[in-house]
């Protein structure tokens, strides 16, 4: 299951990376203690509203558009099906093969 706190997470991580940001620097800029940004980036901590968009701000970057990338994620994850039985075909070649291993 997707934790919202891990999406964001990942997204800030993601963006400040191409960005060619460090953790410090971004914690800096937008004035978040730097152990605080990396338990948010590994999605250990809630960022608060005020926390996202200082850190937006610090990455140049709209809240809308981590939102965006956040939904991407999770939109990503939804439209996965797991059957919840293996299909036929699999069981009868995987007998069959396992049948030949065994001669």
């Amino acid at each position: 299951m997707a934790l919202v706190r891990q999406e964001i997470g990942d997204v800030l991580r993601d963006l400040r990376q191409q960005k060619g940001f460090t953790l410090r620097q971004v914690a800096s800029r937008a004035k978040v203690a730097l152990g605080y940004l990396s338990e948010i980036e590994r999605g250990q901590k809630e960022a608060s509203s005020e926390i996202l968009s200082s850190v937006a701000a610090a990455l140049d970057v709209p809240i809308s558009q981590i939102m965006h990338l956040v939904a991407e994620r999770f939109e990503a994850v939804e439209t996965v099906v797991i059957p919840d039985t293996v299909p036929a075909e699999l069981v009868t070649n995987y007998d069959s093969k396992s049948m030949a291993n065994t001669r």
